[in-house]
């Protein structure tokens, strides 16, 4: 329906008779039968939606929540509500959609709508898009969010992931250098170990080589005691070679090669005067040299009756022994080698038991306790040095290790053969 003002409302003056009627009044549009709630016939008026809310306190932030009137919702009668400015109120008359609010005041939107930018919200709805949210209400959805932390800047992922590469980088780069460094003092502490090693082998090997020089001085040393110590095998075995056995007539007795070899050839001999004594006394002067089973013939070249020395000769070539430059000395261990009784290639031995001077018209004499026999008579007498220090002559009667030798110097300066 439609409402106009009476005719007792009077304006200003019109043309002519200085009033006039006013044309027809807009309509006035009725707000749908859907938006608010229908009066039932038996019950209460239903109250029209309303809503109370205190105005923001500082631009930017809202107060407290809604709170809605006393009874509100309760099935109490509604309140007389303007249906316009200057309007009739009728009970239970909801307001028209299309009249403005009053300046500061809130106007409620349609139920399920959100309310419009820059007005409160509802109770029950999502606040508009900018609009503070409702405690215990989801924020309205949008691009938009209510109370954002900061501007969201365009390609702020890629330089985050930027950031985390390079500080993964860095960490690797890190661990890298760290590695490294551990490597390099293994290998500078190996090379170390390395060569603290080579200086004790170098060592090692120099101490070796001073206790091996040590060691051969040593065993020369000892070779040359062992040459020096008294070893009768090693004395007959060179010595036995150049004695044999000698046939004169009918004495049997021992013979010697000494000396270089003689003159026009051959090899030259020492013996006992008393052996060859027959031969040379009955004007011949051939005699024979056996050993084993050969036989060599010899001639007496000269003889000393009173040292009781011969000298032979014969043809065949043999190694003659050499004479000790230096006289015996009582202790002095020896070997004598002849043929006792006939029995070739004997060996004894025994001590030097002292050296006699020359006296009472005989010459000197050594004195030694190695036993012998008839037929050791013009064998030698050797030390220790493979020399001869003498020429076996006598022993003793009715006595036991008392034999006697010429001294070997007395036969070489007789004969000059030495």
């Amino acid at each position: 329906m439609t409402a106009g003002y009476g005719s007792a409302d009077t304006g200003p003056a019109g043309p002519g008779d200085g009033s006039y009627r006013p044309g027809p009044l807009p309509p006035r549009i009725e707000p749908p039968a859907s938006a608010y709630p229908q009066n039932v016939p038996g019950q209460a008026p239903a109250a029209p939606p309303r809503t109370t809310w205190s105005p923001p306190q500082q631009q930017g932030q809202w107060g407290a929540a809604p709170v809605a009137p006393a009874g509100w919702g309760q099935g109490a009668a509604p309140s007389a509500v303007p249906t316009a400015p200057g309007g009739p109120t009728s009970a239970g008359a909801a307001p028209g959609a299309g009249w403005p609010p009053a300046a500061g005041q809130a106007s409620p939107g349609a139920p399920g709508q959100p309310p419009a930018a820059g007005q409160p919200p509802v109770p029950g709805q999502p606040p508009a898009a900018g609009q503070p949210p409702v405690p215990g209400q989801p924020p309205a959805a949008g691009p938009a969010q209510p109370y954002p932390a900061g501007p969201v800047q365009p390609g702020a992922a890629p330089a985050s992931r930027g950031r985390w590469l390079t500080v993964t980088a860095l960490v690797l780069a890190g661990l890298l250098a760290v590695v490294t460094g551990v490597q390099a003092y293994q290998i500078h502490r190996l090379s170390d170990r390395l060569g603290d090693t080579d200086r004790r082998l170098d060592a090692a090997q120099a101490g070796d080589g001073t206790r091996l020089d040590g060691l051969e001085s040593r065993a020369e040393a000892l070779e040359k005691q062992a040459g020096a110590a008294f070893n009768p095998e090693a004395v007959a075995s060179a010595v036995l070679p150049s004695v044999f056995r000698v046939r004169a007539g009918n004495s049997t007795g021992t013979a010697f090669a000494i000396g270089k070899p003689a003159a026009g050839g051959g090899t030259n001999l020492f013996t006992n005067y008393h052996v060859v004594e027959s031969v040379w006394e009955a004007g011949e002067r051939e005699v024979f040299l056996e050993r084993t089973d050969q036989r060599f013939p010899a001639t007496i070249v000269r003889v000393d009756e009173a040292n009781d020395v011969a000298h032979l000769r014969t043809t065949g070539k043999f190694t003659g022994l050499v004479a000790a430059p230096a006289a015996v000395k009582s202790g002095q261990q020896i070997v004598v080698v002849g043929a006792p009784l006939g029995l070739e290639d004997s060996v004894t031995t025994g001590v030097v038991s002292a050296f006699r001077a020359a006296g009472g018209g005989q010459g000197p004499v050594i004195q030694f306790d190695a036993p012998i026999n008839p037929g050791n008579s013009g064998g030698p007498v050797i030390n220790g040095s493979k020399q001869v220090v003498g020429i076996a002559t006598a022993k003793a009667r009715d006595a036991e290790g008392i034999g006697l030798a010429v001294p070997i110097k007395v036969a070489c300066d007789g004969f000059k053969i030495c």
